[in-house]
């Protein structure tokens, strides 16, 4: 019999409305039956992609005997984490509050007022691995609810405001100090894995917005040579993701990060907000360097992106599972037998240089049955392997690459992991600004398309009477959007904007911060909630800050705002940066690598004010923004035309008959206007250190 699930959209919510565990989605009628039943509620949170859990939903939520104790004691609240991140926010801070640690699935007691008073992440059927087995542990709760409720009571009363407390950051009204980026720099350094790469040891996780900073940097200090640290750790970190088995080798994309310390073997899992967001980071490596191999990656990742996880309505899914049939990474290893069926003769160069072997290097252990095979990495040299086989190294490679599309077809015969099918709007701002600036940097038209489609897409579908819905799926959108979709979204807007020209996109991103002013801004502390003044008012209010697997909702508004300030001449909405890092002056320092997106926004800040106007008709346009594109210069505000109006920064540059106009301006000094793309190399070269 279905449960009070069947109705959600969901992915994650629809894996569970098949439980013997009578669950029940957030809202009034849960916390009213336990209201009425006096029973405690617990809440599980997690996301479809999620492969621990899937395993407690099979071990504990698929078994009659255990879901009757759930039904019997509480009442049962499964949450989407991707769907409600600000319920799991709020609860997400209870268990790291009550553990130290987080995670999914994230599990919490809670009483009638949704005051938790237990709190932890995945239980087994047994005890074990450090932890009390689920159903001894649901009993030891009901029996402390029964007999011990005053101290049940009194010990959610004192976790919650411990959590009200956590919540109120007061403005510390502290500046950073000139050096202060560098001096992060020296902080990363501290925690950087020196032969692999990232930071940190396992598991270890891409951290894009670190590698954003890092870039930011480097690229701001190059009138003094760069800061050669900063580079170092952002290419030896790019080349060694891309090498491993974190990297899909076949199919292109990253998974959401690597169980071991050398990238090798990935959770496999594929989250829309990682790939968008590393696609970006390579293109601005490409930008850099202009190394062939960061490009390439970008192209995989984007064209990973456009089969398997954009919607035919033009909005982009948000994951891909881990496990296939019950087993993870089933549908990325392979066994040499395997690559030989498809390959013949030519699978001894794919093992070698993809490291498959006999002995392989993963197994699932809930399904040893199932044997121990390679995900693939190019660890091997080059040299040693063309070498072996007697060819050439450019020669090795063209063989490869006439062998992984074969190798890719055989897989496509698999069965695929689970899709999240869901489309979210913050994410979506991700992907959207990927596509866009990738469009502009590699003059790729199709991703100008795919970018322009998913902003009609989510115009048309999740922007409702001047505010943004968070989540949409077969035909339904809802929950009001938060911080994080209003920032991100605009900042893929802006993207939007650079590459097209169409000062709509532009327009419809201001639109977007002056909603985050309005219904998010703490008018008595300062900075941004993740949620809307007139949204569901939950036990605690948030501001996020610190950054996860994306951007912090403070650092993301941060981020538009300084840009949106620059192109509309509003020095109110600059000083938001400064506003966003009083908050957090007294952390930054101390821990500068969970506030890569803020101290992004502080290097924009710091950095030389440029404005680059190009007036023209698009294709006279075209080689302006071409040598444009090939910089990077992440402070560059950069405003195409074709019209001369609608922007304070295109005063008096209207389009002339003889063609396209730029006119390169720093630090309110104007260039004389060029015409050509050799004069605007050479400005642009002058005044970022490059000539």
């Amino acid at each position: 019999m279905p449960n009070r699930l069947a109705d959600e959209t969901s992915p994650y919510l629809l894996q569970h409305k098949d439980n013997p565990v009578d669950w029940y989605p957030w809202g009034e009628e849960a916390f009213a039956k336990a209201r009425a039943e006096d029973k405690p509620i617990l809440l599980s949170v997690g996301y479809s992609s999620c492969h621990w859990c899937h395993v407690m939903a099979h071990e504990s939520f698929e078994n009659e005997a255990t879901a009757a104790l759930m039904n019997d004691w509480f009442v049962n609240i499964k949450v989407d984490r991707e769907e409600r991140p600000d319920v799991d926010g709020v609860y997400m801070s209870a268990v790291q509050a009550l553990t130290g640690q987080g995670g999914w699935p994230m599990t919490v007691f809670m009483d009638h007022d949704r005051r938790p008073f237990y709190a932890g992440t995945y239980f087994p059927p047994q005890d074990g691995h450090g932890r009390p087995g689920w159903p001894r542990l649901l009993e030891a709760l009901h029996d402390s609810w029964v007999d011990e409720r005053a101290k049940v009571l009194s010990s959610a009363e004192g976790i919650t405001d411990h959590l009200r407390i956590a919540a109120v950051r007061p403005a510390q009204g502290g500046t950073l100090p000139e050096g202060a980026t560098s001096q992060a720099v020296v902080h990363f350094r501290h925690a950087f894995d020196g032969e692999w790469g990232g930071f940190g040891s396992a598991p270890k996780f891409p951290s894009p917005g670190n590698l954003e900073f890092l870039l930011a940097h480097h690229a701001r200090l190059a009138n003094e040579g760069g800061d050669p640290s900063a580079i170092d750790m952002l290419q030896l970190t790019l080349v060694r993701m891309a090498q491993g088995g974190m990297y899909d080798q076949l199919g292109g994309g990253f998974a959401r990060y690597s169980v071991d310390q050398r990238w090798l073997v990935p959770h496999f899992e594929k989250m829309l907000y990682d790939n968008a967001q590393l696609a970006r980071v390579y293109l601005h490596a490409f930008q850099l360097s202009r190394e062939p191999f960061f490009g390439r990656i970008v192209r995989e990742t984007l064209a990973y992106m456009e089969r398997e996880m954009l919607d035919a309505e033009g909005g982009f899914y948000s994951a891909q599972d881990a496990d296939t049939e019950g087993i993870e990474g089933k549908y990325f290893v392979w066994t040499p037998a395997e690559v030989r069926a498809v390959l013949g003769e030519d699978a001894a160069l794919f093992c070698a240089w993809f490291g498959v072997t006999d002995g392989g290097n993963f197994r699932d252990p809930h399904h040893p049955e199932f044997g121990t095979r390679s995900v693939l990495a190019t660890w091997e040299d080059p040299n040693e392997v063309a070498k072996q086989f007697d060819v050439t190294v450019p020669q090795m490679f063209e063989r490869l690459d006439r062998l992984r599309p074969r190798m890719l077809a055989e897989r496509e015969k698999r069965v695929k992991p689970g899709l999240d099918d869901k489309v979210l709007t913050s994410w979506n701002g991700l992907a959207l600004a990927a596509f866009a600036e990738a469009g502009r940097v590699l003059g790729e038209p199709r991703y100008v398309q795919i970018a322009t489609r998913n902003a009609t897409f989510t115009r048309a579908k999740l922007w409702r009477d001047g505010r943004l819905l968070h989540t949409y799926k077969a035909g339904v959108a809802k929950i009001d959007g938060m911080l994080e979709d209003y920032a991100y979204y605009g900042l893929g807007l802006v993207e939007l904007y650079r590459v097209t020209g169409d000062i709509a996109h532009l327009e419809w991103a201001r639109e977007l911060l002056e909603v985050i002013l309005e219904e998010f801004h703490d008018d008595g502390r300062g900075a941004f909630f993740e949620t809307a003044h007139s949204a569901e008012q939950l036990l605690i209010r948030e501001k996020s800050f610190f950054d996860a697997a994306t951007p912090s909702g403070n650092g993301a508004t941060a981020q538009l705002a300084f840009w949106l300030g620059r192109y509309y001449a509003n020095p109110a909405w600059e000083a938001v940066v400064g506003e966003v890092v009083a908050q957090v002056s007294d952390h930054i320092l101390q821990a500068p690598t969970g506030f890569g997106a803020t101290w992004t926004a502080v290097e924009l800040q710091r950095a030389p004010r440029q404005e680059l106007v190009i007036v023209g008709q698009p294709a006279d346009r075209a080689p302006l923004e071409a040598e444009a594109a090939r910089v990077f210069a992440p402070w560059l505000v950069l405003a195409p035309t074709a019209t001369g109006q609608g922007l304070p920064l295109f005063e008096g540059r209207q389009p002339s008959r003889d063609g396209a106009r730029a006119y390169l301006c720093e630090d309110m000094t104007c260039r004389l206007p060029v015409s050509t793309a050799a004069e605007l190399a050479a400005q642009i070269a002058a005044a970022n250190g490059a000539g």
